[in-house]
């Protein structure tokens, strides 16, 4: 008799630990795949207006040397809300809309000085708007994108893997800055 009353209660404890810890953990998953789908003509357009805000200068590699387009597919897929994805991904398509309807062609066939006076527009329209607006998102994103990539840190700033000593107070030399 004490036998079963010990097997029955160790059940009930096991059953009851083990039911508990799969409640507690259901609530570690996501409810829905935020799952934003960014098509090759996509991230072409992405690479074309991160190069416009980020040109190839004889000193530098653009943004398009950094994949940005690709940089930008992945951070919006996988660290974006679905609200804050689809803000972008509708702005995305805006901007072929725009260029489009003003211009006659897509973003990508447009002459460098169209595309930068279209980007242009956004920009001065985006800074009203806050930080909700696309364009911002876009340029922070080809910003971080193209300076945390290898052409980023070592073609447009100084790039030392292992850095030595501190020194607080040195003179200016006119180099670009230390990534």
């Amino acid at each position: 008799m004490k036998r079963r009353k010990a097997l029955s209660l160790t059940a009930a404890m096991f059953g009851g630990a083990i039911v508990g810890a799969e409640m507690f953990l259901s609530g570690c998953t996501r409810e829905k795949d935020t799952f934003v789908f960014f098509s090759h003509n996509d991230v072409r357009l992405l690479d074309e207006i991160g190069e416009t805000i980020l040109p190839e200068t004889a000193n530098s590699p653009g943004a398009k040397a950094a994949q940005i387009g690709n940089f930008m597919r992945v951070m919006v897929r996988d660290c974006y809300s679905q609200e804050e994805a689809n803000t972008f991904f509708k702005g995305l398509h805006e901007i072929q809309k725009i260029a489009k309807k003003d211009y006659g062609k897509s973003f990508v066939e447009l002459s460098s000085a169209d595309k930068t006076e279209l980007l242009t527009e956004l920009d001065t329209a985006a800074k009203s708007a806050g930080d909700e607006h696309y364009f911002t998102m876009m340029k922070q994103l080809t910003i971080w994108g193209y300076f945390t990539s290898e052409p980023g840190m070592t073609k447009a700033l100084r790039f030392n893997p292992i850095p030595g000593r501190f020194d607080g107070c040195v003179p200016y030399d006119n180099k670009p800055a230390w990534a």
